[in-house]
């Protein structure tokens, strides 16, 4: 009786080599996936100081009395029976947004974002609540090379200026 003998499947070594190119294929692509991922949330935090900037333009000329909002809970908060002026995903007493490390921003995007009065006071709201002549709005990234490199900031000139090393306190207008 002769015994037959099948060639079908793969042996040991094919297997491994498949393998090895996948790995490769993966080590080569995954740098590329986490830096587009770094730049959309990038594009999301300019996005959201852009809308903080429109949202503190409308307040100030409804409801402001020319003043500026000191935080982001006073700007999502509604004037004379409205809505608030911004969206509900930078509200940080919204139900189900996460507030940033200091409890008083948000955090959206992989980007801590927060509001702060400055430039001394302002008038009284229309809701009896204290403004301020000037804001800082800042978006710094959670983790300094994961979710972002660089940090942003605005102030009430409309300017939005880029920190390449992810702080706060950046000068360079961005383009």
């Amino acid at each position: 009786m002769q015994k037959i003998r099948s060639d079908e499947g793969f042996t040991l070594i094919e297997l491994i080599i498949v393998v090895a190119i996948i790995g490769i294929i993966a080590a080569i692509a995954v740098p590329g996936l986490l830096r587009a991922r770094m730049s959309a949330n990038e594009a999301s935090a300019i996005a959201s100081l852009r809308a903080l900037h429109s949202a503190q333009s409308t307040y100030s000329s409804s409801c402001g009395q020319g003043g500026y909002a000191t935080s982001l809970t006073v700007l999502a908060s509604p004037c004379n029976a409205g809505t608030g002026f911004i969206s509900p995903d930078l509200n940080p007493i919204a139900v189900g947004v996460t507030k940033n490390a200091g409890g008083t921003g948000v955090l959206k995007s992989g980007y801590n974002i927060d509001l702060a009065g400055t430039g001394g006071p302002g008038p009284i709201d229309g809701t009896g609540k204290a403004t301020n002549n000037d804001y800082l709005v800042t978006a710094v990234p959670q983790t300094t090379g994961a979710t972002g490199q660089r940090g942003f900031n605005l102030t009430a000139s409309g300017t939005i200026f880029q920190d390449p090393a992810g702080g706060a306190a950046g000068t360079i207008p961005i383009n």
